[in-house]
């Protein structure tokens, strides 16, 4: 049997099916559309209806492998990738894509070293080789100085891990109820390594900071000069009702914390407004905020590369720029208070800077 098809893993988590499987069949489908094969989703959990997990094809996928049960409750990578091996030698899959999440980062490579097949990690693109169907994997290289293509033409799986939030999730589709089929596997206890067992789960107080989830994002950089100077970002992200976030530089000078940072080597952040203070905009942190809806960049250097994705852009020095928006955006929420006890929300707030200070 020759390897074909695409698959994308997806997650779940206490019953619910994770929103970056749906981003994973926004990608998926469009490399099964380009191959003219077959889109299947693989979701090994426990405690997940086949109804829910239909909601898996009226996303997109043609099929599901549905495994289910309650020795896989919770992720131990020896256990997962034994089931993920044993069903890619069952159905030969000639592509399989994850999430970069810290499930999908640790499951992947496990698998791939054990079937022998290439794997490209953070994934910012991927398409279809055209003359040989080979899956074309695009990714930062040489500390991001670069983007660079890798096609594993010799193994199959090929095997790619794209970033949560990089593309938005695929949407409901009526019309596609009924149309595909979630195929229940059962579960085979010698699968379990039992070499490995889950104690307990101890989370990072820090990482309660959740910019990945935010409609707007206010982020500071470099050019804030100090990390008393973020206050100016604080200011303005409390006003438009959202959190704070920063550039590689601003956390590598510890003026920040690193849940706050976007970017390749920090968070994937989709908001509907992006405000970028002070940052110039490295191809590393491009990666992490430019499929935001609306991206503002503030910087006094009009070569900046943050200006090429930005939808709106202020040429000028922050210290004066950022305090003259925190005084408008304190007057139209004093107006607003004055009309309502209702809270004005942010996507008006941001709407009304945009039209009005903007």
């Amino acid at each position: 049997m020759s390897y074909q098809g695409v698959w994308t893993i997806a997650e779940a988590k206490n019953g619910m099916i994770k929103t970056v499987s749906y981003e994973l069949l926004s990608r998926g489908r469009k490399l099964a559309g380009k191959l003219g094969c077959e889109l299947a989703s693989v979701l090994i959990t426990n405690n997940i209806s086949e109804e829910a997990a239909e909601e898996l094809i009226l996303r997109g996928a043609d099929k599901v492998y549905l495994v289910n049960a309650p020795e896989l409750e919770n992720f131990i990578v020896e256990n997962y990738s034994n089931v993920l091996i044993d069903l890619i030698n069952k159905y030969k899959p000639e592509i399989i894509l994850a999430a970069a999440t810290t499930s999908g980062r640790t499951l992947m490579p496990h698998v791939a070293i054990r079937v022998h097949a290439g794997l490209t990690a953070d994934c910012t693109e991927l398409d279809i080789e055209e003359d040989t169907g080979n899956l074309l994997q695009t990714r930062p290289a040489i500390g991001g100085n670069i983007m660079a293509t890798i096609k594993t033409p010799e193994h199959r799986p090929q095997m790619a891990t794209v970033r949560p939030r990089s593309t938005r999730p695929a949407p409901i589709d009526e019309s596609r109820r009924g149309q595909g089929e979630v195929i229940t596997i059962d579960f085979n206890p010698e699968l379990l390594d039992g070499w490995v067992e889950r104690l307990g789960f101890r989370k990072n107080e820090e990482e309660d900071v959740n910019i990945q989830d935010a409609e707007v994002v206010v982020a500071g950089g470099r050019g804030l000069k100090k990390a008393e100077n973020f206050a100016l970002i604080r200011e303005l992200a409390e006003k438009l009702g959202g959190v704070v976030g920063a550039s590689r530089d601003a956390v590598d000078r510890n003026w920040i914390s690193y849940p706050h940072q976007v970017g390749l080597s920090g968070k994937t952040v989709t908001p509907k407004l992006y405000i970028a203070i002070g940052i110039s905009g490295a191809i590393q942190h491009l990666a992490g905020m430019k499929t935001s809806d609306i991206i503002v960049a503030i910087n006094e250097d009009p070569e900046a590369p943050i200006f090429k994705v930005a939808d709106f852009g202020i040429i000028g020095d922050l210290f004066e720029v950022v305090p003259e928006l925190n005084e408008a955006l304190a007057k139209l929420n004093k107006a607003s208070a004055g009309i309502s006890r209702t809270p004005v929300k942010n996507t008006t707030l941001a709407e009304e800077v945009e039209e009005d200070e903007i």
